[in-house]
């Protein structure tokens, strides 16, 4: 297990360094510049209201006029002691404001992976034990769930719940610490549009996984012996079918924070999706930068959270 782990960490090394040097090049390429930002002119062609010398001076000023390499080498050797720098367009420091934010998408997704795990395992438990037409209505549902695009559930559900019914806010965030109930009342919305496509394929694959699990020979020795069908379903067939439904709980956490930046939109959540887009509209590097690199680090803790728990749940893969 120790070797798999530092394996896991020297790759994540490598692949962190790799992304964070594409995203560094693929942000410079990009049309425009913080400068011309932070000067007035999104185009920095048509109607601006700043000189040349103006704009040289600043670039000069940000380091922009430097050889790109030398631009992330400079980053690089600061980000490696916790410093990703200073947003040149707000001026905050990148760390806090990548910190002040990161709870609001924290919530989301937790809440978002948890609901769905909890909705889509128990669809899929009581679907291979019953079997029948409920089983064949979740597979219904998992289509559906998969098929409906998020932004019109997202948009579907602001209407009906927020605008028509005016049970839920349509957008905006409450803290914990200053509302609990405003804090859950904000995050309803988001959550139950993530919910409704994550769940169908949670319960597909568990209602596979169980059926697999329900037909194993331990478990018809387990019936020959006496042993209750409850004990059977949720002691013995449930965990064996846990394996392959792990894997998926890693997936759609990493796959929720992907989704963050739309939700976080839609619903004006201030995460680090919505500032990733705010960054990105304004050439601000340091900011999507810092973004990437916190993105990446989620995906690699989870991956590696994903590989130790499947390897206690089967001892097999374990590495002496």
């Amino acid at each position: 297990m120790f070797r798999l782990i530092t394996r896991r960490l020297a790759i994540s090394a490598v692949l962190l360094f790799v992304i964070s040097l594409l995203t560094f090049i693929l942000q410079s390429l990009a049309p425009g510049d913080v400068a011309e930002t932070i000067l007035g002119s999104g185009s920095g062609s048509v109607g601006r209201s700043y000189s040349e010398e103006q704009y040289l001076q600043l670039r000069h000023e940000l380091g922009l006029d430097q050889p790109l390499l030398v631009q992330y080498w400079n980053w690089l050797t600061s980000a490696v002691t916790g410093d990703l720098g200073t947003s040149p367009v707000s001026g905050l420091d990148v760390t806090a404001a990548i910190s002040s934010r990161l709870p609001v998408t924290l919530s989301l997704v937790a809440l978002g992976t948890l609901a769905t795990a909890i909705v889509g395992v128990g669809l899929g438990v009581v679907s291979a034990v019953r079997g029948g037409r409920l089983g064949r209505a979740v597979d219904v549902l998992s289509l559906l769930g998969s098929a409906l695009p998020n932004f019109w559930l997202a948009l579907l559900f602001m209407a009906l719940f927020a605008v028509t019914l005016g049970l839920l806010p349509a957008t905006g965030f409450v803290s914990f610490t200053d509302s609990p109930q405003g804090w859950a009342e904000s995050l309803v919305l988001p959550v139950t549009t993530l919910v409704v496509a994550g769940a169908a394929t949670f319960a597909k694959q568990t209602r596979d996984s169980m059926l697999t699990a329900l037909t194993h020979d331990s478990v018809r020795m387990l019936r020959a012996n006496g042993a209750s069908e409850v004990s059977i379903v949720w002691r013995h067939a449930l965990r064996n079918a846990a394996i392959p439904v792990v894997t998926l709980v890693g997936l759609v956490f990493i796959g929720l924070f992907s989704g963050a930046v739309f939700i976080e939109n839609v619903f004006a959540l201030p995460g680090i999706g919505r500032l990733a887009v705010q960054a990105s509209n304004q050439h601000d590097l340091p900011v999507m930068q810092g973004v990437v690199v916190v993105l990446t680090l989620v995906v690699i803790v989870t991956n590696l959270v994903v590989d130790l728990t499947y390897g206690w749940l089967n001892p097999k893969v374990r590495t002496p």
